[in-house]
């Protein structure tokens, strides 16, 4: 199961209580919080950008292998990487993906754009007729 979480580094940045942010594995996602609390959301913020990076880039999504404190982008964001990863993997063309979701080729567009923010619905029927399932958990802050 592909969670597109990695450990994250949080260390003093010479603010009072403010951090800031590093992933081993992700390089390109570095951001700061004025405070613990700010400073993961802008963690979950910055990996996903540089997630999303890196598929519009053609790139393999780096394989997770630092510990630390453990950060997932947003749940849209996590749920857009997976479609357009999957969509990658597949070999399918965007014609056939439209034709499998009964959308025209706009619509497909959209779904598979790194800046275009897609409902949640939209992206579980598309990784559905690729074959996959969107999962979401729940865990303590």
């Amino acid at each position: 199961m592909e969670t597109y979480t990695y450990a994250a580094t949080f260390e003093p940045n010479g603010t009072p209580g403010g951090f800031v942010v590093t992933f081993e594995d992700v390089p390109e996602a570095i951001t700061e919080g004025s405070n613990m609390a700010e400073a993961k959301e802008m963690a979950a913020d910055a990996l996903g950008v540089a997630l999303l990076t890196y598929l519009e880039l053609g790139r393999p999504l780096p394989e997770a292998k630092a510990s630390g404190i453990m950060i997932t982008p947003d749940p849209d964001v996590a749920a857009k990487l997976a479609v357009i990863q999957t969509f990658t993997e597949s070999g399918m063309t965007q014609a056939e993906l439209a034709r499998l979701m009964g959308k025209d080729a706009k619509e497909i567009r959209r779904i598979l754009d790194f800046n275009h923010a897609t409902k949640l619905q939209a992206l579980t029927k598309a990784l559905a007729v690729m074959g996959k399932r969107l999962v979401v958990g729940l865990q303590a802050a």
